[in-house]
């Protein structure tokens, strides 16, 4: 395989981060090429240079990469012609673009979106976040010094990864250092900002947290006795238990529950160095009156071109070490435009083919899913099933139902009593349905699951319903049995 055929290859397979990267590479050692801001054409061709050489080797018919490219060819070929698929799909980019579809996106000020980004994300450690607070604090030269071995062995959940003594071995033996001094600095620590950090486990954490409310918070009590000697029942969901050995009705459990929810198991999450990253669609799906329209993000398409004036400078007839080197960045140039060019095509037409098959989920939602897999948008747009699966990975498309990778339209089927096909999607979204709408205290099992399903004309097992169920990460019918 040549490299040009494995950088069209390639370029399929990557998301539009990943290829805005790989431009950015290009524009960094191809002097060819440029950024075409403005331009009308994402992508130039038009220039030509005086080389009839170059410009033949760029011009020529892209059958032999699509060939090459869906037979995954593994070996060398030496016959293959070096010349580049004049289609060979390109791809969107990365942008925050949201709809409105959750609390947090269109319906908020650009100024309130900032706000709400900045309180989640606050650009520092944990460890740095607590180390300041630890500054601040005071501390003689000893305990500062402990309080960095005591931060030093907190994660990222905001619990100890080490023992205390693991922590009091770790300091000098020539300090002296008491098991109980660093147990003091670290009680300290705990009640940093988030509060319950450097605990050992979730009990201590949640009962520090308890401890800081108000005394005259309703059922504060029962709170703290349910965290410091039940909470390994309310972990197990064994509520009938704990009922009975708090004495407390059902009603009353559920208040001192609803406390409970109210404190963070997990103090340090509150704290996190990691930007938000959210997902910019490659496509766009919307609804005219011709039908669904299916159009790249123009926002994320890459805009270069080659430069004319450098593409000018190359000599017919000059063999020199110069005009061969700009000879061969032109040509790279080319290639890999006309590989980004083929790549976008690619990439709509793969689009506009789910779109043609998934129109019902547009208009009707999940559960009007159908079953759909790669080799049948493969042998529609006549493509192999490799590439269907590089140009479906890591690209989203955005529709009015909300933003989806392209992987999310493809899944296998169940037959129905009728000899049609259900979607394992539409079964699943079925399922959730159903479980949202049961009685909390009578929850459906797995198997009156089934059973439903199958009057509904699905030929679904139980040990299927299961299966599903529990890829949506729900619950069991008795963990999700609620107090009346």
């Amino acid at each position: 395989m040549t490299p040009q055929l494995q950088q069209a290859i390639r370029l399929l397979q990557l998301s539009t981060l990943e290829l805005r990267t790989e431009i950015q590479q290009a524009l960094d050692s191809n002097l060819m090429l440029e950024p075409a801001e403005g331009a009308e054409d994402d992508l130039d061709l038009s220039e030509e240079t005086d080389n009839p050489e170059v410009d033949a080797a760029t011009t020529q018919t892209d059958e032999s990469v699509r060939e090459a490219a869906e037979r995954e060819v593994s070996e060398t070929d030496s016959t293959a012609p070096d010349d580049i698929p004049g289609d060979l799909p390109v791809d969107s980019d990365w942008g925050d673009i949201y709809d409105g579809s959750t609390s947090y996106s269109a319906p908020d000020s650009e100024e309130q979106r900032e706000a709400w980004e900045a309180r989640t994300h606050t650009g520092i450690s944990l460890q740095d976040h607590l180390r300041e607070q630890a500054q601040l604090s005071r501390l003689s030269g000893r305990d500062m010094a402990i309080a960095e071995a005591v931060i030093d062995a907190v994660r990222e959940d905001g619990y100890l990864c080490i023992s205390i003594e693991d922590i009091l071995a770790a300091l000098p033996e020539e300090w002296e250092v008491g098991l109980d001094e660093v147990e003091a600095v670290r009680h300290l620590i705990q009640r940093f900002d988030p509060l319950g950090v450097a605990s050992v486990n979730p009990q201590e954490a949640l009962s520090l947290q308890l401890d800081t409310l108000p005394e005259d918070t309703p059922w504060l009590t029962e709170a703290k006795t349910l965290v410091r000697d039940h909470l390994e029942l309310l972990g197990a969901r064994q509520l009938a238990q704990l009922t009975r050995r708090m004495k407390l009705n059902q009603e009353e459990l559920q208040q001192v529950l609803a406390l409970i929810r109210t404190l963070d198991p997990r103090p340090g999450s509150q704290v996190s160095s990691a930007a938000a990253e959210y997902v910019t669609p490659d496509v766009y799906v919307r609804r005219t009156k011709e039908g669904w329209l299916v159009e790249l993000n123009p926002d994320s398409t890459p805009r270069i071109r080659v430069n004319s004036y450098y593409a000018s400078l190359v000599r017919r007839a000059d063999s020199s070490q110069q005009n061969t080197t700009l000879r061969q960045h032109l040509q790279e140039a080319r290639w890999l435009i006309k590989s980004l060019r083929s790549r976008n095509d690619t990439l709509l037409k793969v689009a506009n083919c789910i779109v043609r098959h998934q129109q019902d989920f547009l208009e009707h939602g999940e559960e009007a899913m159908k079953p759909l897999v790669l080799r049948e948008v493969a042998e529609e747009v006549e493509m192999h099933e490799s590439t269907i699966s590089r140009i479906t990975t890591q690209k989203y498309m955005y529709t009015p139902r909300g933003t989806f990778e392209f992987k999310y339209f493809f899944s296998s089927h169940v037959h129905t009593v009728d000899g049609q096909e259900a979607s394992a999607t539409a079964i699943r979204a079925r399922i959730k349905r159903l479980i949202g709408d049961e009685d909390s205290r009578k929850p459906l099992s797995d198997s009156k699951l089934a059973e439903i399903l199958q009057k509904e004309g699905i030929n679904v097992a139980r040990r299927t319903v299961a299966k599903y169920r529990e890829s949506m990460s729900i619950a069991s019918s008795n963990e999700r049995k609620r107090i009346a």
